[in-house]
């Protein structure tokens, strides 16, 4: 096994109270390099204490592209490997030993395990892979925010594994208002990029306006390279969710039934519509969507997934429909089903006890 440079490289911004588990974890690299873009805490000062080569510099205007490609530029042009991390991100100990073991000559990049977000016990909540390891030459970021990492060679070849884990601990105080205008800028430069568009359509949906929502979304299904299943079924699903905001429901059934067409096979669209008829207290129909989403046993791992559909919620939905419907003994059998995956929730708690009085109080 041949003997490699290794990397990792980073942008960061007012990260002091990341760096030491940072570093810590990307310390089997032969050499850490991060761009920082302007802190005014003590981000520079800790990691240069921790021997990292730390560069400064402000992009203005800001965009994620630009900041990446010159933390790339950092690293020395005779490293093999790159390893590109945040500092609110953590890569499993013993990582550099499986890469070098997991690369070869013919290798230009690698797809590996990120756990976006985990609960409190650190299970993941949302789990897919990610490909942000590459080698040196041949690759640059592009797009202002949701940046890709994109290949300028003629042949890339990917190795994908499931023995490199990076676990992301997002800092919630972390404001997202660049994106919305980050996306647009993106959307006007590549206007054909169906990526972007479904981006800026979801942001649109965070913002709550429905309208730029759904017009934005239904670019995003027109466009002729949108052929990826699983994000065309998410696009339907915003859809239906601003449709259901302004109150339009036959709308947004349709696009669900579309959801459901488009990915038969994920619980997603599914529960969303469980959701729908729970809005309009539809209880028998809550209950058969439900019921079609739990025969789905298998959870691809894709970071479209919503938690939602994997935790306590449609046991919690099943619950609901079941004790307005005056089945207590089996709104009781799924409340506490909803409760051995989410224990410590107060209103499931709540929700236990009132059927249990209400089961007694009938026998």
């Amino acid at each position: 096994m041949p003997k490699r440079k290794i990397c990792v490289y980073a942008i960061c911004k007012n990260e002091e109270k990341f760096v030491d588990r940072f570093v810590e974890s990307a310390k089997e690299a032969d050499a850490i390099y991060v761009l920082d873009t302007g802190s005014t805490d003590n981000t520079v000062k800790l990691l240069k204490e921790r021997g990292v080569n730390v560069e400064s510099k402000k992009i203005t205007p800001w965009r994620f592209d630009v900041a990446r490609n010159l933390s790339l530029e950092m690293v020395p042009k005779d490293a093999d490997i790159c390893v590109c991390l945040d500092l609110d991100e953590v890569i499993e100990k013993g990582w550099r030993k499986k890469l070098e073991q997991l690369w070869t000559d013919k290798t230009t990049r690698l797809s590996y395990n990120y756990n976006w977000s985990l609960d409190e016990n650190k299970r993941p909540k949302v789990n897919f892979y990610i490909q942000k390891i590459h080698s040196r030459q041949g690759y640059h970021w592009t797009h202002p925010v949701h940046e890709v990492l994109t290949c300028d060679l003629p042949n890339e070849v990917i190795t994908r594994t499931d023995e490199i884990t990076v676990n992301h601990y997002p800092d919630a105080s972390k404001s997202r208002s660049s994106y919305l205008p980050l996306l647009e800028l993106s959307v006007k430069e590549d206007p054909e990029d169906d990526r972007n568009l479904h981006y800026l359509g979801r942001e649109y949906m965070y913002y709550h306006r429905w309208n730029d929502c759904i017009d934005t979304l239904i670019k995003h299904l027109s466009c002729k390279n949108a052929t990826w299943k699983e994000e065309r079924s998410a696009s339907m699903r915003f859809i239906a969710r601003s449709y259901i905001a302004l109150k339009r429901y036959e709308e947004a059934k349709m696009w669900l039934e579309k959801a459901i067409q488009e990915t038969p096979y994920l619980r997603d669209p599914y529960l969303e519509m469980a959701f729908l008829y729970n809005t309009l207290k539809d209880y028998p129909k809550v209950i058969t969507y439900v019921e079609k989403a739990l025969k789905i046993t298998h959870h691809e791992k894709i970071y479209i997934n919503e938690t939602f559909s994997w935790d306590s919620t449609p046991y919690d939905l099943l619950s609901v429909s079941y004790f307005y419907l005056g089945d207590k003994t089996k709104a009781l059998e799924n409340v506490e089903k909803a409760l051995s995956l989410n224990p410590n929730d107060p209103r499931l708690l709540e929700n236990c006890k009132l059927t249990k009085n209400s089961l007694k109080e009938t026998l």
